[in-house]
This record gives structure tokens, C-alpha cells and sequence, in this order.
């Protein structure tokens, strides 16, 4: 059980941590909304783990103990960690879903950087999507075409964030942007990293990574509709309230190097009453043909993860595909040559 102590310290945390995600809860019902604070908590505070210190690597190591103990049944004696593992006991959480975030945040430790669109996504699975894949595990929804589009949200919010985070990444000495598009450009990304400005061709791939993260919002809503009808208005939410923050960007002309948009506390509100119109017309909609696409490439290893079919769970990484370990090989060789270590990361596991 749950203590309502440890869950109101979760609530606390996404409430100052994650204004988006905490609006956007505020839609679903308490069945859910209360284990998927406790996720995003457990999310938020890995995710700190790592940022927030010099030594990622160890917090990283450290952060798989946590899962390792958390699944053992046994979490150390901290309200995050006590109230995860017991939503992931009532759930049975896939492991392999909390396992891939963590091997998205050992890439933020080793500071990789990515050369194309499909690499990013990569990334953009592991950090978000396995959330959102976890999010759907907690609706009681493991059917794989409504998987596969949760994922493609996932991958959808990842690509605003890095779209939003372009200036302030390359103050911290980071880049998510693909390397193929600067060489396409023909800038040199040290160059820009050690200078970020808003010049044409940077914010010509801000509008060209929000136009990507369009697409698999509106591929998501398909998604949406598969869910159950007390859920809808919470996603539609946090799927209209990360789209907002594109906007804005849209409108300060794609600079997202000396401005950094958001939603505000009206449009929120706004966007809430959007979200519960569009719950309402998924009862009458038929369903869409966009539910049946496959999932994307990067994300089919979260679908084979969480879903079930006929009653039973289908193995992590079934469909995984050849641009997937061609990823994790160019991954793996560049980490062997940060570290000098040879076996960190290996094809198609964490």
C-alpha cells in the first residue's frame, strides 16, 4: 500500500518540479493521476540525480542500484522511492521501461551527441516515451497500436523540449540538436556551442524539429482515443499544453538561443477546456486509421516491452530494428572512446 504521506511528498515535488505535467494531471482520474505523480517524481528526481552533479556516471550507477532495490522490493528509505516501488508492485511495471530511461540519462552522462533526426528520436525515447509508454502501463492500456502511439507523444514533448532548450543547452555545453543538420548548414558546432546565437540557420532547425514533433503529436491523438474515456482529457492536455510551448516559439521567429518559451497559468486553463472538448468528441469519432501505423523505429523496443496480446506479454526488443543497433553501435564506440571502456552500452540493451 501506498502511504499517503510518501504520495503527498510526490505531489509537492511535480507541483514545483513539472508545472506542465501537474496542470495536465489535474484532468485524470485519482486511479491514475496519483501513481503517475509518483512516476513523474521518480523521473524528475533521476533525472536530477544526473544533471545536477559533477560525477554522472556514478549517479547514474547509483540510480540503477535504486531500481535494482525498488523492484527487489526493498527501496531505500526515501518517500519517492518507497511510493515507486509500490506502484510498481500494484502495476507490475515492466522493467524494461524504467531501465531504458535510466539508459537515456547514461547518455546525458557521457554526453553524447547525435547526427541524425533518428538518432535524436533514440534519445527522445529512452527520456520520454518510456514515460509514456509507463503512463499507459498505469491506464491499464498494453494494447500495442495505443502503445505505439503514447511513444510517438513521448518522442513528440522530447523534440519541443530540445526545440525550447537550444540556447540554454549550449550554455551548459550541450547539444540535441542532429550533427548532420549543422553540416548541412555548414556551421561547425563547437563554434556555435562556445557562442549560441540566433542566426538563420539555427533557428531554421528549430522550426524544422517542431514540425517533426507536429506530425507525431497529431499521430498521437489516435492514441488518445484508445484510452480509457476518464483518461483522455489528462493526455489531450499535456499534449495541447507541450504543442503550446512550439507556439511561442513560432511567434519569437524560432529563437530559442535568447528566449525560452512557456505556458502560462491562463492558457493552461485554456488549453485544459480544449483538451476536455476533445475527450468529448473521441465518443463520437470513428476510430482512425493513424492508429494502425507501426510504431516508429526507435520506439518498436517500448511497444514489445509493455504490451500484451491475447494475455501475454511479448519480449523487450522483439521488432527492434537494424536502425536501432546501428544507433547503439555508433553509441557504444563513442562512449569506448570517452572512457576507454568496452562493453558500457551493448546493442539493444541498457
Amino acid at each position: 500500500m501506498m502511504q499517503e504521506a510518501d504520495l503527498a511528498h510526490c505531489r509537492e515535488a511535480i507541483k514545483h518540479g513539472s508545472k506542465s505535467f501537474y496542470a495536465a494531471s489535474k484532468l485524470l482520474p485519482a486511479r491514475v493521476r496519483d501513481p503517475a505523480l509518483v512516476l513523474y517524481a521518480f523521473c524528475r528526481v533521476a533525472d536530477d540525480a544526473v544533471d545536477l552533479v559533477e560525477a554522472k556516471l556514478a549517479a547514474v550507477h547509483e540510480l540503477r542500484d535504486r531500481l535494482d532495490r525498488a523492484y527487489a522490493g526493498a527501496p531505500k528509505n526515501d518517500p519517492i522511492e518507497r511510493a515507486f516501488a509500490s506502484m510498481v508492485e500494484a502495476v507490475d511495471m515492466p522493467r524494461a521501461l524504467p531501465e531504458a530511461l535510466l539508459e537515456g540519462l547514461h547518455w546525458d552522462a557521457m554526453e553524447f551527441r547525435y547526427r541524425t533526426l533518428s538518432d535524436v528520436r533514440a534519445y527522445s525515447a529512452r527520456v520520454a516515451s518510456a514515460v509514456g509508454a509507463m503512463m499507459s502501463v498505469l491506464m491499464g492500456v498494453r494494447e500495442p497500436n495505443a502503445l505505439a502511439r503514447a511513444c510517438d507523444l513521448g518522442v513528440a514533448m522530447q523534440l519541443t523540449n530540445i526545440a525550447r532548450d537550444i540556447g540554454e543547452d549550449a550554455e551548459a555545453g550541450r547539444l540535441y540538436l542532429p550533427i548532420n543538420w549543422f553540416d548541412e548548414a555548414g556551421l561547425d558546432v563547437d563554434a556555435f556551442i562556445a557562442d549560441p546565437s540566433p542566426r538563420i540557420e539555427v533557428t531554421k532547425m528549430a522550426k524544422r524539429l517542431l514540425a517533426e514533433a507536429n506530425r507525431l503529436y497529431y499521430r498521437s491523438e489516435a492514441g488518445i482515443s484508445e484510452l480509457p474515456r476518464s483518461c483522455r482529457p489528462g493526455i489531450y492536455a499535456a499534449r495541447y499544453i507541450y504543442a503550446g510551448i512550439g507556439r511561442h516559439i513560432r511567434k519569437a521567429g524560432f529563437d530559442s538561443v535568447t528566449r525560452r518559451a512557456h505556458t502560462g497559468l491562463t492558457e493552461k486553463l485554456g488549453l485544459a477546456l480544449v483538451s476536455l472538448g476533445a475527450a468529448a468528441a473521441d465518443t463520437v469519432m470513428p476510430r482512425s486509421p493513424v492508429l494502425l501505423a507501426p510504431p516508429l523505429a526507435e520506439t518498436a523496443f517500448l511497444v514489445d516491452a509493455a504490451a500484451v496480446v491475447d494475455g501475454d506479454a511479448k519480449p523487450w526488443g522483439a521488432t527492434a530494428s537494424e536502425t536501432l543497433v546501428s544507433t547503439f553501435a555508433r553509441l557504444r564506440e563513442r562512449e569506448r572512446a570517452a572512457t576507454g571502456e568496452s562493453n558500457m552500452l551493448s546493442a539493444g540493451q541498457s
